[in-house]
């Protein structure tokens, strides 16, 4: 579709529709959204220079010296928002690309970010698709962790799962909005939920990402509950994850796919897992960027903690799924730490940066490890050569800052402001004194 024809489309769904304004949806380099709404009659402009803003109460955005960003809405993201539908008032939302004043794109911006990776990788012939899988809680409000439910692993439609009707009516939702849906169910922690969503091309999908957990949000809001994709609510129980299902395509055939090879598995998918094994370490503080998210990786919870892979065993932390005749094109790469707490422009920058090392140095793939790593003694991790990912917030951090890999993938604007900002929110925990510190050291020490 052309922009033209895509902008006509959006007139045209304005009239029809009896749309009153127009939210203008970006995100900040954490990949909080942001918004701002217009009315129809200015949106002929926003869509020839742009709306100008402040950018400098953006996270990681620009300095007070250089604070006058433009967002420019992109109308082939244009949706009706249904939990703002009215009659003859509903309110129409676009995605947005944020500019400089000069037109020039803004390189602080994570949804360019991602844009610029994919156009390198389309000079090679690839095309980048992505079906990511996100889990979430849903609780009573946000002032604490009191469950809905005490349903477990795929448990059926009854009082156990309570949650049902709302995951329900959530994929309503998505699917009014054009968002495919391939399955949902009740994850394995109480009131835990799981909406899977159709595999994508990546810079699509990324926006399908920020609006499915917006749309999550907000219909557990009208419910009168919370939803949240903390990585980890619940001590003792598994947090939520984003595995990312990803595979290149080339001409419109999966280059990841080999009828001859053992697993089924090309030259380049196997360089594009030993790209991603030998550089998780240095990508793990965007795929996993917060404090929280290290309470998840850790052993025992399910989440992948060892760097390996595999095609069954679910403790690796890339697997690949298992071959089905007739479906080549569903071949792919399954990443498993990464959780839905991330921004996903520059989750699926990095995740692609570390793959694409590896074809074009050509990694070796080391053995699948179908064990289970968590079983396995510390010699016999060593033995195999499973390293482990890092354990805390400033532990990736300080991989990723020495990363030259990671510099080129982010860009040198969000490189160096996400790192700082993630420090700060490192240093804020550090600080902390928590309530485990009270309770364990006070009536010892």
């Amino acid at each position: 579709m052309s922009t033209s024809s895509g902008k006509d489309k959006v007139f045209e769904a304005i009239e029809s529709k009896g749309v009153k304004f127009v939210r203008l949806w970006f995100t900040d380099i954490l990949g909080l959204p942001k918004s701002f709404a217009i009315s129809p009659s200015e949106l002929e402009g926003a869509f020839e220079e742009g709306m100008g803003f402040d950018g400098s109460s953006i996270q990681g955005f620009a300095r007070i010296e250089e604070s006058d960003m433009v967002a420019k809405p992109d109308p082939e993201t244009f949706q009706i928002l249904p939990w703002r539908a009215k009659e003859g008032q509903n309110v129409g939302r676009m995605f947005c690309d944020i500019l400089e004043p000069s037109g020039k794109p803004y390189e602080g911006d994570p949804r360019y970010v991602l844009k610029r990776n994919l156009a390198a990788l389309k000079e090679m012939g690839y095309d980048l698709y992505v079906g990511p899988e996100l889990e979430y809680f849903y609780f009573k409000d946000d002032k604490g962790t009191e469950i809905l439910d005490k349903g477990g692993y795929f448990d059926a439609m009854t009082t156990m799962d309570a949650g049902s009707n709302l995951r329900r009516d959530t994929i309503l939702t998505l699917e009014s909005m054009g968002i495919n849906v391939e399955y949902s169910h009740h994850e394995v922690a109480p009131s835990q939920h799981e909406i899977d969503l159709r595999y994508q091309e990546a810079q699509k999908m990324a926006d399908i990402v920020m609006t499915y957990r917006i749309v999550v949000k907000e219909i557990a809001q009208q419910h009168g509950f919370y939803a949240t994709f903390m990585p980890k609510p619940i001590f003792g129980e598994n947090g939520t994850g984003m595995h990312v299902h990803q595979s290149l395509f080339k001409g419109g055939r999966n280059a990841f796919f080999d009828p001859g090879d053992e697993y089924h598995l090309s030259d380049i998918g196997k360089y594009y897992i030993a790209g991603l094994l030998k550089n998780a370490p240095v990508i793990t503080a965007v795929t996993n960027q917060w404090v929280n998210s290290y309470k998840r990786l850790v052993p025992g919870y399910e989440a992948p903690v060892y760097i390996s892979w595999a095609r069954r065993n679910r403790s690796a932390l890339v697997r690949m799924p298992m071959y089905k005749p007739g479906k080549e094109n569903a071949t792919r790469v399954e990443y498993r730490s990464p959780d839905p707490g991330a921004n996903p422009y520059l989750a699926f920058s990095v995740m692609l940066a570390a793959g694409m090392d590896g074809i074009k140095n050509k990694y070796d793939l080391p053995d699948p490890i179908e064990r289970d790593i968590f079983k396995m003694t510390e010699a016999e991790k060593e033995k195999a050569g499973i390293r482990a990912l890092p354990g805390s917030l400033i532990e990736a951090l300080m991989l990723t800052e020495k990363s030259e890999l990671m510099r080129k993938a982010l860009g040198d604007h969000i490189f160096t402001n996400f790192i700082a900002s993630k420090k700060v929110e490192w240093d804020q925990f550090r600080t902390d004194v928590s309530r485990w510190e009270i309770e364990k050291y006070l009536p010892l020490l």
